[in-house]
This record gives structure tokens, sequence and C-alpha cells, in this order.
């Protein structure tokens, strides 16, 4: 026990020694690798905190689409071609009818300048010839539109009328125009003066009416 003993004693320094210098060593290498990883860490940590910046987005201002205009209605030719048969223009009775001209209306075509006549002019074949001239439109037919149009025509010397002025009408029904060219495609004997032919203007009512 004693040699074992005195062996330990020898041997005890350079244990000793050799484990100060283990220790050492192994805080060196601590030492040398712990800030790295300390660096490596920092690194990772800065990356993970450097996030996207995110911003609000204001909402997509949503604009409403017009609807697409109508399409324009297309008229039909009517299928009903005895349309004109059941139609029936009165006769005006203008045998007693004042032809005495009436004062030109103020907002009425042309300066209307009254010419003074002993004879009224007269439709070549009566006043039932102007009737016969009338054509009714289709569009009043359909919408059932009916009444008087007066219109005030000029008849030259000639018989012939060469203008018209609606006195009394129906806008936007087509009997104006119907009325005025029924007129037009009249042949009148002139009006007289002292046995002389002139040039005069008359009024003459047109009576549109459909059969019931």
């Amino acid at each position: 026990m004693a040699i074992h003993s005195d062996e330990l004693m020898k041997t005890y320094p350079m244990r000793v020694r050799y484990t100060l210098i283990g220790v050492l060593g192994a805080v060196v290498v601590i030492f040398y690798f712990f800030p790295r990883f300390l660096g490596e860490a920092g690194r990772s940590a800065s990356k993970i905190e450097e996030v996207v910046e995110t911003f609000d987005i204001p909402p997509t201002q949503q604009f409403e689409i017009p609807p697409p205009p109508s399409r324009p209605s297309i008229p039909v030719e009517s299928e009903d071609e005895d349309l004109a048969e059941d139609i029936t223009i009165d006769e005006t009775d203008l045998d007693d009818f004042d032809w005495e001209a009436p004062p030109p209306p103020p907002d009425a075509g042309p300066a209307i300048r009254f010419i003074p006549y002993d004879e009224p002019p007269l439709p070549i074949g009566g006043y039932s010839t102007i009737q016969k001239n009338v054509r009714y439109p289709e569009i009043a037919q359909e919408a059932g539109i009916e009444g008087i149009v007066t219109i005030q025509a000029f008849i030259d010397d000639k018989g012939r009328v060469t203008e018209t002025v609606v006195l009394k009408g129906m806008p936007n029904t087509g009997l104006d125009e119907a009325a005025m060219d029924a007129i037009r495609r009249t042949r009148f004997h002139p009006a007289k003066q002292r046995d002389r032919a002139v040039g005069v203007w008359i009024a003459i009512p047109i009576n549109f009416r459909l059969a019931n």
C-alpha cells in the first residue's frame, strides 16, 4: 500500500496539470465558438425580425355599368288588308260655310294680306272633291284619332293652291299634313272681284272621322 501511495503522489501533480490544461482548452474552445454561435443566432433573430412592412390598400371603387340602350322598335306592317275598307270620312257640309277670309293668325307662316272679292273660289266638282282627295294617315287610324283640321289656303287667279297654313290642327298625328295635301291636289274656280279673277285666302275645314 505504501508503494502504491507513493506512485499516486508522484503522478498527482502531472494529473492536476493535465486536468487544468484540459479544462483551459475546453474553456478556450467554448469561448471561441460560443460568440460565433451567438452571432449566428443574432443574425437569425435579425432576419426573423425583418418582417415585410404591410400597409392598408384602399378598397377598389366599384363602378356600375349602365344597362345597354333598349333596341328601337321596328314598325311592323299591318296584316289587316281590309283596314281601309272600314274607314269612312264624313263629308263636310260647306254649302252654307261663310267664306269670308279670317284675319291671319299671329304666328302662322307668312304675313297674309286680305284681298276682297265678290265671289269666293269654289273647288271644281264641289267640296266633295276635297274629301275624296283626303288620305287618312295610318298612324291616326290605328290610334283612333278623329277631328277637324282647318287649313287656310291661297287660291291664285288660275285656281291653283300655292300656299297653305294650318289655322287649327292636330299636331303629331299626320292629319294636318293630310289636310294640306288634299287641298293642294284640288283645283278651284278662282275668286272673282267685279268679274275679274283674283287670288285670295280662304279657310277650309277638313273633317276626319273613322267608321264605328
